[in-house]
């Protein structure tokens, strides 16, 4: 079914309701914030490596997000158990990671938070926002490099 959602960036959206992310927890600082989407804006016909974590309870809640192997290939978030043993039977072909993205107006010091990933069942349409235990991580990690290194390999595809 879809149902007409309101947000403050992209105006009205029609959503199929099969695109809903439920948080059990809401996400951090926005714990009333149960029901999210994923939105992006296609170029070319493609899907951009930045997109959208649309609150559909709060229409000015919207979070730039991005896969974190983007910027880290090897990362591998550790992660108590307890934690999101709610999302249920997690496997690499339901399970999507991101991260959220700070954009300031210097694009240069464009950072992502690694300590507090995204983990969402796509098969169930359950999320929850963790903290992974890893110490290497980091709330403002500054990929501006990574960024364009992986846009210049996948452009030379």
């Amino acid at each position: 079914m879809i149902m007409l959602v309101k947000t403050k960036h992209f105006g009205e959206v029609d959503l199929d309701e099969n695109k809903i992310i439920y948080f059990e927890n809401g996400i951090f600082g926005f714990e009333d914030c149960k029901s999210f989407t994923i939105l992006y804006n296609e170029q070319d016909g493609k899907r951009p490596d930045i997109s959208w974590l649309q609150s559909i309870d709060e229409p000015a809640l919207a979070l730039p997000v991005i896969s974190p192997f983007i910027i880290k290939p090897d990362y591998n978030p550790v992660i108590e158990d307890e934690l999101i043993k709610h999302l249920e039977n997690l496997n690499e072909s339901n399970i999507v990671v991101l991260v959220s993205v700070t954009v300031p107006s210097d694009i240069k010091n464009i950072s992502a938070n690694l300590k507090a990933p995204f983990i969402i069942n796509s098969d169930l349409k359950k999320g929850a926002q963790v903290i992974a235990e890893n110490p290497e991580y980091e709330i403002k990690h500054y990929f501006y490099e990574e960024l364009q290194a992986y846009k210049a390999t996948k452009e030379g595809k």
